[in-house]
């Protein structure tokens, strides 16, 4: 059983109850690699794409390491639609926040904001403004997001690529995740 701290509010804690809440979320922490590839998998399902949405970032890291990306980067397009499995509406900003302690501003920054350059492809046939990405025209890392939706990501619905297995992604996921965390408080 696991070990409980004593207090009922957070403003009666003592050292030995957070060391209790310590070693609990270090020990949550060594198996996220294991949730992110789980969520990874689920993402394997049935798609009206012709690939599904697993093949589809398995694809996008294998464009990046084709191109010679680095493995952080690697990592980052194969995750970039993780947040579909928890929120579809906003999964851009969902993997860019799973991502942001373990990745550089740059890659957070694209993960975060792919999904609207990624309308460029498609918004005009939603009733949106396929040119929304202008805004961000002189953010330093505009050209990085749209080279990376171009390149990896929107090409990325091919049953024909040929296309890396998630197994050979998963040292990259495991050695992200074993990153020292960038601290947000």
């Amino acid at each position: 059983m696991t070990q409980k701290v004593r207090f009922t509010a957070m403003e009666d804690g003592t050292q030995e109850d957070y060391d209790i809440v310590f070693a609990h979320d270090a020990a949550n922490a060594a198996r996220q690699p294991d949730r992110v590839l789980d969520w990874l998998r689920q993402m394997g399902g049935d798609s009206p794409y012709q690939i599904s949405r697993l093949e589809h970032s398995l694809q996008t890291a294998t464009r990046a390491e084709n191109d010679g990306a680095d493995d952080e980067t690697i990592a980052c397009a194969l995750l970039h639609d993780i947040g579909d499995i928890l929120a579809p509406s906003n999964h851009s900003q969902i993997a860019a926040a799973l991502l942001a302690p373990y990745v550089s501003e740059k890659n957070h920054w694209i993960v975060e904001h792919h999904g609207l350059f990624q309308g460029y492809y498609w918004f005009e046939f939603d009733g949106g403004d396929p040119n929304a990405r202008e805004k961000f025209k002189d953010h330093e890392y505009y050209e990085d997001c749209v080279e990376f939706c171009a390149r990896w990501d929107q090409v990325s619905f091919d049953p024909g690529f040929a296309t890396q297995p998630l197994e050979h992604f998963e040292p990259l996921v495991r050695d992200l995740f074993r990153r020292q965390p960038k601290s947000f408080y």
